[in-house]
């Protein structure tokens, strides 16, 4: 019995090695076929396919290099009057269409605050008990609240409220709600397309923006 079975397992291994190196494939019994020409007829249009010399590769890496990046779409503001004077007379030698002032209202922004700390490392202790809390969390608007943490920011105390019920019951025990900023009314400075020209002329905005940034239009 035992020689049989030893005689049947010789027999199954001899098989499968003819099997799997093809040798049984003019009986049609073999392994799909990964060789070249089977390869080839799987391919999604290789006519597409392009080989650059060396030097075709790197004029295309200083043409996308020296290609002019898309406009930019930047605003600043809400800006007080005291602004606004020194501002016209800097943006008196841009093009009338680069800019644009319109008058804008801010609503009030309420936050759930967490700080003020001590320090950058109570500050980064802060931040690490947050992620393994899972909570996120972001930058202040507000440098007086600073060194701090934001954990969302809404436009009603109401709405603050509600989160900071949610995350008192995820664990977090030590935020408040505060007010980032009252309502803000003023001027906003709207520059709907900034391109390679008018980015070097950016820097002399910051003067008389007095710490207002530059933001997205998005």
């Amino acid at each position: 019995m035992l020689r049989l079975i030893v005689l049947l397992l010789l027999l199954a291994n001899g098989g499968y090695y003819a099997w799997s190196q093809g040798h049984l494939l003019p009986w049609g019994v073999g392994p799909a076929q990964q060789s070249e020409p089977q390869r080839v007829t799987q391919q999604v249009r290789p006519e597409a396919l392009n080989l650059l010399q060396p030097d075709e590769l790197k004029r295309m890496e200083n043409l996308a290099a020296t290609s002019p990046r898309p406009p930019d779409c930047l605003q600043a503001g809400p800006l007080d009057d005291a602004r606004i004077g020194p501002l016209r007379t800097v943006l008196e030698s841009w093009p009338t269409t680069t800019w644009l002032l319109d008058t804008v209202v801010e609503p009030p922004r309420w936050i759930v605050y967490m700080g003020r700390y001590s320090g950058v490392e109570q500050l980064a202790r802060k931040r690490a008990e947050l992620r393994q809390l899972g909570v996120s969390f972001e930058a202040l608007a507000n440098p007086e609240l600073e060194p701090g943490l934001s954990l969302g920011g809404f436009a009603t105390q109401a709405q603050a409220n509600q989160l900071l019920e949610t995350l008192a019951e995820r664990g977090v025990r030590t935020a408040r709600v505060v007010q980032e900023r009252p309502e803000q009314r003023g001027q906003r400075l709207l520059l709907p397309a900034v391109d390679d020209n008018l980015r070097p002329r950016l820097d002399e905005l910051k003067t008389v923006l007095s710490g207002k940034p530059l933001r997205s239009c998005r």
